[in-house]
C-alpha cells in the first residue's frame, strides 16, 4: 500500500465532478489497490472519509471509516442518496483544507445506495456523523467544498490562510 498525494484548496482540480465508475473497472486489481491506498491514506491523514478527487482520481467513489478503532471500512461506489430527513448543524473539516473548520448544516438522516468495493450494490440508511461523512464526500464528487458552505467573505479568509502556510512551509 501507498500514501496519496490529497489536494488542497484552492486547487482547481478538487472542483472537478467526477464520472462514474464502469463495473468492469470494480474488479480490476488496480482498483482495488487504489482503494487499498485510499484507505491506508485516510487513516494516516488522520482522517474518517477521502473522496477519489481529492487524491486526483476524477471517479465517484469514496472510501469511509466512521470508528474510532477503524472497524468498519466502508467502500461507496457510484452513490447515490434516495432520501434525505431532518437537519443537523455539524463542525466539519477536511484533508483538503487542513486546520480549518466550520459549522456546516446538512441532513440528519439520509438513504444511500451505491456498490460496494466488490460491485455488489447496498442500501444505507444512516444518520449522525456517518450522513455527515456521506454528503461531506459526496460533494467532494461533484466539485465542491465543505468551504462552498461559508460566506464569500470566510471562504477567502481560508484560501489567503493556506496559501500563507503553504508558503510558511
Amino acid at each position: 500500500m501507498a500514501l496519496l498525494p490529497i489536494l488542497e484548496f484552492p486547487d482547481p482540480r478538487l472542483r472537478t465532478k467526477a464520472a462514474p465508475v464502469e463495473p468492469a473497472d470494480l474488479a480490476t486489481p488496480a482498483f482495488q489497490t487504489l482503494l487499498d491506498d485510499m484507505f491506508q491514506t485516510m487513516y494516516e491523514a488522520p482522517g474518517i472519509g477521502l473522496a477519489a478527487s481529492q487524491v486526483d482520481v476524477h471517479k465517484r467513489f469514496m472510501v469511509i471509516d466512521v470508528t474510532e478503532d477503524r472497524s468498519r471500512p466502508l467502500v461507496f461506489v457510484n452513490p447515490v442518496i434516495n432520501a434525505r430527513d431532518g437537519e443537523q448543524v455539524y463542525q466539519e473539516g477536511c484533508l483538503s483544507v487542513p486546520g480549518i473548520y466550520a459549522d456546516v448544516t446538512r441532513s440528519d438522516t439520509i438513504t444511500v445506495e451505491a456498490l460496494d468495493r466488490h460491485g455488489q450494490p447496498f442500501s444505507l440508511e444512516t444518520d449522525g456523523v456517518l450522513a455527515v461523512c456521506v454528503q461531506h464526500e459526496m460533494d467532494h464528487l461533484d466539485g465542491k467544498l465543505f468551504v462552498d458552505y461559508l460566506s464569500p467573505l470566510k471562504r477567502e479568509m481560508v484560501r489567503k490562510k493556506l496559501l500563507k502556510a503553504k508558503r510558511a512551509a
